[in-house]
């Protein structure tokens, strides 16, 4: 199979990871195909493309979302470097509202994270240099634009960061609310096609 899929403790939210073909020149993979993940219920329509770099670390970017009609599903990857990824369920009357996952996206491990909509996105980068790119359902829209603040007690997200030190910030992010303040624009509708996989 050209992708291997993987699902995470968080439903819907799942871990895919291309083959890679290499000899002594490189490799070569293919890191998102249609027909593939239509195959594993995964129908995405994916319309941008998004690259940050990240010049410090720990830099911290999120938790974000864009509401409905602006929704975005994400899948994730690291071009260089290494970075946490995390997913957090803002969908009102899921089975798993509150609950967050997290899997560390590298260069070399070749991992993807598929976030999907109703999900709040962040991550955290593990090194300098490190770059993130990601496809989107949706285009940028700052109007639908929101964001839950990083350490959220209620959420306890484990973003294993060096003891004593800080994560780089944006003051947006930095002054984001909590979760339990947020009237979420998101409602649980029942299980994504591809929840149930095994």
């Amino acid at each position: 199979m050209k992708m291997q899929i993987e699902t995470t403790p968080l439903p819907g939210v799942m871990i895919l990871t291309p083959k890679r073909h290499g000899d002594a020149r490189g490799f070569f993979s293919e890191s998102w195909s249609r027909e593939t993940l239509a195959a594993q219920g995964i129908e995405l329509d994916f319309v941008q493309d998004n690259h940050s770099l990240s010049e410090a670390a720990p830099t911290l970017r999120g938790l974000h979302f864009q509401a409905p009609p602006r929704a975005q599903a994400k899948l994730v990857r690291c071009g260089r470097g290494r970075l946490l990824d995390v997913a957090v369920d803002i969908r009102k009357g899921s089975p798993s509202y509150g609950r967050w996952t997290g899997v560390e996206l590298s260069f070399g491990n070749g991992r993807q994270l598929l976030v999907p909509a109703g999900f709040a996105h962040g991550f955290v980068t593990r090194e300098p240099g490190t770059e993130i790119v990601y496809k989107c359902t949706d285009t940028y829209a700052p109007e639908t634009e929101g964001a839950i603040h990083w350490a959220d007690p209620d959420l306890a997200i484990d973003w294993d960061l060096p003891r004593g030190e800080e994560p780089r910030l944006s003051a947006k992010d930095a002054e984001a609310g909590r979760l339990a303040d947020l009237d979420s624009p998101f409602t649980y509708e029942g299980p994504l096609p591809w929840e149930n996989r095994t």
